[in-house]
């Protein structure tokens, strides 16, 4: 699922994001930027994980293009 980081859309809160991490659910935090200042939006988004208690392991875009590749069950391609 995704987190949009965008500050006025914050459409997943605290409570479906600790629901999301109960059921094994991975979110991916967005920033929905369409400049580059708006890449700032993240910090947003990261604070509403926190408040759903989500971890590194629960958001997929945590991890490097190893990581991501691993959780897509992809190898790189040579």
């Amino acid at each position: 699922m995704e987190l949009n980081s965008y500050p006025d859309r914050l459409d997943l809160n605290e409570l479906y994001l600790r629901k999301a991490k109960e059921l094994g659910v991975r979110i991916v935090i967005s920033t929905d930027a369409h400049a580059i200042g708006d890449l700032d939006w993240i910090k947003y988004g990261v604070a509403i994980a926190r408040r759903g208690w989500l971890e590194k392991a629960d958001v997929i875009n945590c991890h490097g293009l190893q990581g991501l590749l691993d959780w897509l069950g992809r190898s790189p391609k040579s």
